[in-house]
């Protein structure tokens, strides 16, 4: 089903069940995909989507029918940031424990790339996620992330220098080799 998403947003704010459950067909997976990526948990994740998806229906009536999909993301990044205060800790490890590919967020990166991501700020990861896998604009991610477009271009900058040397820092660590990774 192609569901227009200027039409579900205004059905959604007015909507009922019939409406959340189009959303919940439409934005379900990349959420959950969204979560684990933030989370580094599925576990964890699918407990978010509840949070996410019954925060979203109690607060419908105060969303303006626009930007559906920019309103869900951050709705989700609020419950996972949410979540990781309530259990005071980052469990950084869990994304290697994902076996299902439907629901994983990376498509199979190596462990290299996975070990590097999970050493981000969250807010990086945050980042990274948004415009390498969902392929967001600055714009939606300002509306998601609460910070302006400039802002997110110099941060998103800041994550893949970071990201590289963070790879070529576990890459030389583990072949025992030094100078392997030229400075960017």
């Amino acid at each position: 089903m192609d569901i227009n998403e200027p039409t579900l947003g205004i059905r959604f704010a007015c909507g009922g069940e019939i409406e959340l459950e189009e959303v919940i067909q439409e934005y379900g997976v990349k959420l959950l995909r969204y979560a684990t990526s933030i989370l580094c948990s599925h576990h964890d994740a699918e407990d978010v989507m509840q949070q996410i998806f019954l925060s979203a229906y109690q607060s419908r009536r105060n969303f303006d029918g626009r930007n559906l999909s920019a309103w869900l993301y951050k709705i989700a990044y609020n419950a996972c940031i949410n979540h990781l205060k309530k259990r005071r800790r980052i469990f950084w490890g869990s994304l290697f424990d994902i076996r299902d590919e439907a629901i994983n967020p990376f498509d199979e990166p190596d462990s290299d790339i996975l070990g590097a991501l999970n050493r981000l700020k969250i807010s990086d990861r945050a980042l990274v996620f948004g415009r390498v896998v969902n392929e967001q604009s600055y714009e939606e991610l300002s509306q998601i992330l609460g910070k302006s477009s400039g802002v997110l271009r110099k941060q998103f900058l800041r994550a893949k220098k970071k990201l590289h040397k963070l790879m070529c820092n576990e890459n030389e660590f583990e072949r025992g080799k030094k100078n392997e990774c030229k400075q960017t």
